[in-house]
């Protein structure tokens, strides 16, 4: 099992085994312990997919410490708000990032920003694992102690530290498993950033621990996709909704040998079952499936089998050990067999909460512990769950979360901005797109204003139109009326960013 190879960095093709990978996790341990890092401290890794993510991301956890992803695509100004809400005193990030780390860094708790390789002010990794003190024996109660904290939007509002526990973690892996049954046969491409809950759940946490090979990618690109998909003969394939259309309709399809892989899976935002089918008849050696959660579950609460897929256009069956409910949005009853409700999770990959607030936690997880998803659905007779619409106002680019209330703070403190609300509008490339209808208060272009947000925010929340308006519709207790402006838009599209 050693010698098998865990990690492969697709760009270069450099091999880590796990018996490496166990004598780095123990490395970064030591050298983070002897720092003084420990038990409620937080590590934030700012960086794309690499081997090395897997390393420094369980040496800190071994370490008994927290991770937090940062997104790599992040500004300044984003890192800094992630770094001071989640409290982390060390980040980790690549060369090109450490001069944006290094300010961030100053201006909230980072006591040590430490560099992938090298850079002037950082200290590179190899200081870091050159000790030779043993890994510390951490003694921690799984139930609580938080081991990795991505950030989502939850039902609505900025980003918020998602509190996943040890037990979290390893009971979402397990449950993965027993749909999906990788096994040290099984090689797949990390094509979801590990930043995000999936990336890091279903592309890293789920295949190490079942003895498979991750294969890298730092920045996705179609051709080179099917290219490590042909070249390592991967056997399982999930990804985004983003790229299914592409797996079902992208003539490049045919010019790769991709007869290895045996199932492809997505998640993220529900598909079609017409999309659903299409990549089904692309792929006649593969089974088709979807699956359905959120960060606050560790990404799952459904999952497809490995032998059968998903019904299509379903997300496919509960989990083991979960609970699920549709529920009446008026009247809090259970609905039955293809009744139309929101649906509620219960089970032991639900989050702890979340980080430092107290009160979003309490309006996601009721007193006896279901977790109010926001999402619309039904369960049909055999127990397939379908999503049809969400409560919530997240809009979802390319499978990211982007908030609304996010944008709108942000575009308020222009000068020129007096009222502003952001809404979805269907996009056939990227699933959504955020956008603005904003009331001036002074002298502002769409482009301007557009490339003042683009800015200020990573590429995927990029505001990509904008519409001038006299007013916002709002109830009388001062709520957006988003149904108003969405139905606006679809009657006349704001001009769209080229």
């Amino acid at each position: 099992m050693g010698d098998r190879p865990a990690l492969i960095d697709g760009q270069t093709g450099q091999t880590v085994t796990y018996a490496m990978l166990a004598s780095r996790v123990e490395r970064v341990a030591a050298g983070l312990a002897a720092r003084g890092f420990g038990a409620g401290d937080v590590l934030a890794l700012w960086a794309p997919n690499l081997p090395q993510w897997a390393g420094v991301a369980l040496g800190a956890m071994a370490a008994g410490g927290t991770v937090t992803g940062v997104n790599p695509a992040y500004t300044e100004r984003e890192l800094t708000q992630q770094l001071t809400d989640s409290g982390a005193s060390i980040l980790v990030t690549i060369p090109p990032l450490v001069p944006a780390a290094l300010s961030a860094a100053a201006s909230t708790g980072v006591k040590e920003v430490v560099v992938l390789g090298e850079a002037e002010g950082a200290t590179p990794i190899v200081e870091l694992i050159a000790g030779e003190d043993p890994a510390p024996e951490v003694a921690l109660d799984p139930d609580t102690a938080v081991a990795l904290l991505p950030y989502s939007s939850g039902t609505t509002g900025p980003p918020k530290g998602v509190m996943l526990t040890h037990t979290n973690l390893v009971t979402t892996v397990r449950q993965l498993r027993r749909g999906m049954r990788l096994t040290e046969r099984d090689t797949m491409v990390a094509v979801a950033p590990f930043f995000h809950v999936m990336g890091f759940m279903v592309n890293l946490a789920l295949p190490l621990a079942s003895g498979a090979t991750v294969v890298t990618m730092p920045r996705f690109d179609l051709e080179q996709y099917l290219t490590l998909i042909q070249r390592h003969r991967v056997t399982l394939v999930t990804v985004p909704p983003p790229i299914m259309p592409a797996l079902a309709h992208h003539p490049m399809i045919d010019a790769h040998d991709l007869s290895s892989v045996e199932l492809i899976a997505s998640g993220g935002a529900p598909l079609g079952a017409d999309l659903q089918h299409a990549v089904d008849d692309r792929f006649p050696n593969a089974v088709v499936g979807q699956a359905w959660g959120m960060t606050e579950t560790a990404v799952g609460a459904t999952i497809p089998d490995r032998e059968f897929g998903t019904v299509p256009g379903s997300v496919g069956r509960v989990q083991p050990n979960t609970e699920l409910r549709v529920v009446d949005t008026q009247t809090g009853r259970d609905l039955g067999a293809g009744e139309r409700g929101e649906l509620w999770v219960r089970g032991p990959q639900v989050m702890a909460g979340y980080l430092n607030r107290p009160d979003a936690t309490a309006e996601t997880i009721d007193a006896d512990g279901w977790l109010h998803t926001g999402d619309l659905g039904y369960v049909d007779a055999d127990g397939n769950v379908f999503i049809v619409d969400r409560l919530k106002e997240l809009i979802k680019v390319n499978a990211y979360q982007v908030a609304p209330a996010e944008l709108e703070a942000l575009l308020s403190t222009h000068p020129a901005v007096a009222d502003v609300a952001v809404i979805p509008r269907p996009d056939e490339t990227h699933g959504e797109i955020p956008v603005a209808a904003v009331v001036r208060r002074g002298e502002v272009g769409e482009d301007e204003l557009m490339a003042w947000v683009a800015e200020r925010v990573a590429p995927h929340k990029r505001i990509r139109a904008v519409r001038f308006v006299d007013a916002i519709p709002k109830t009388p207790s001062g709520k957006i009326l988003r149904r108003i402006l969405v139905e606006q838009d679809r009657q006349a599209p704001y001009r769209v960013l080229s």
